[in-house]
This record gives C-alpha cells, sequence and structure tokens, in this order.
C-alpha cells in the first residue's frame, strides 16, 4: 500500500510551498515564506512535505485497514493535505490523490479476504471485551466480528424497513398515541 502512498507524494512533493495556506493571507503562493531568511525556509517546504507523506501513509494504511468504513478517502486526504499547495495546484492535488486512491481501492479489491490482513497477520475481532481489551477471536468469514460479538454487525433489514413505513400512506401507520 506504500507504493500509492508514495505515488502521490512523489507527484505532488514539487508543488508543497513554504507557508500552509491558512486563509489568513501569510502564504504569498509563491513558494516563499513572507520574511523568512532561504535556509530556514527550506526547512518549512520540508517539514511540509514530511507531513504530506504522513499524511498518505496514514491515509492509505487506513484504507488498507478500515476500508469498509472509510466513506470518502480521496475527499479525506484532500482535506487533509490542501493547505500545503497554492491555490492554483489544487485541482492537480485532487486529481492525483483521486486517480492513486482509485487505484488503491481496486488493487485491494482484487485480493482475497482469506482472514489475513495486509501484513500477515491474522484478522482479529473488531469488538472489544469487557474489561476493555481488543477481542482476539478471528472474525467470521467476509464479516468484521466474530461469532461472539456478531450481534454488533450492522444489518440493513431495520433501514429497509423504515423506508417502506415512510413510503406508507398516514392512514395504514400504527400511530401511537392517536387516543382513537
Amino acid at each position: 500500500m506504500y507504493r500509492f502512498s508514495r505515488s502521490i507524494y512523489r507527484d505532488l512533493a514539487p508543488y508543497v510551498i513554504a507557508e500552509p495556506q491558512n486563509g489568513n493571507g501569510n502564504g504569498n503562493g509563491n513558494g516563499h515564506a513572507a520574511g523568512s531568511e532561504d535556509g530556514h525556509e527550506r526547512a518549512n517546504v520540508g517539514d511540509n512535505r514530511r507531513r504530506l507523506l504522513e499524511d498518505c501513509e496514514s491515509a492509505m494504511r487506513r484504507l488498507a485497514y478500515d476500508r469498509r468504513y472509510f466513506a470518502h478517502p480521496a475527499r479525506s486526504l484532500f482535506g487533509e493535505v490542501r493547505m500545503y499547495f497554492p491555490i492554483q495546484e489544487q485541482d492537480r492535488v485532487y486529481r492525483v490523490i483521486e486517480r492513486n486512491v482509485n487505484l488503491a481501492i481496486d488493487h485491494l479489491a482484487r485480493l482475497p479476504e482469506g482472514g489475513v490482513g495486509l501484513d500477515g497477520q491474522p484478522s482479529e475481532c473488531r469488538a472489544h471485551t469487557r474489561k476493555g481489551t481488543p477481542c482476539q477471536r478471528q472474525p467470521l468469514p467476509g464479516r468484521d466480528y466474530c461469532p461472539s460479538h456478531k450481534h454488533l454487525e450492522e444489518s440493513l433489514q431495520p433501514v429497509e424497513e423504515l423506508k417502506i413505513l415512510d413510503a406508507a400512506p398516514v392512514e395504514q401507520r400504527d400511530v401511537v398515541g392517536a387516543g382513537v
């Protein structure tokens, strides 16, 4: 998964600016911090590049281990790193991130779900015991929880029933406390 985060970093690192664009006008958008020395400026660009790489790696790690609960990974990563780029490069940044995240998602979809994570370790149940420690049992195939905690798995059945109930005319609904 690191090859996707490194690819994002390699494509975007040349465009990183010294001052984060935080909305208060401190960054002038040309890669130079207002009133800074040359040696000081490079350290700041280096710090922003390091943060960019850390954010990319963290997003890819979360995508790999928590992909079912990571709704919009490209949008989320873009929101974290957009301040490191001038406004005229924002579109390029988003396109690079979106392309690499989609490639990572395609790569993960092709991997078998054999109960083994990307690091070779067996997957564990997402629940916690009564003492607060993580459950160490292996989850059911294609699930996030073990047999003891399968009741914690979200089911879509009640949501569908609510949609059907909302679509029914008022006369057909059971009205609680209607006093009829």
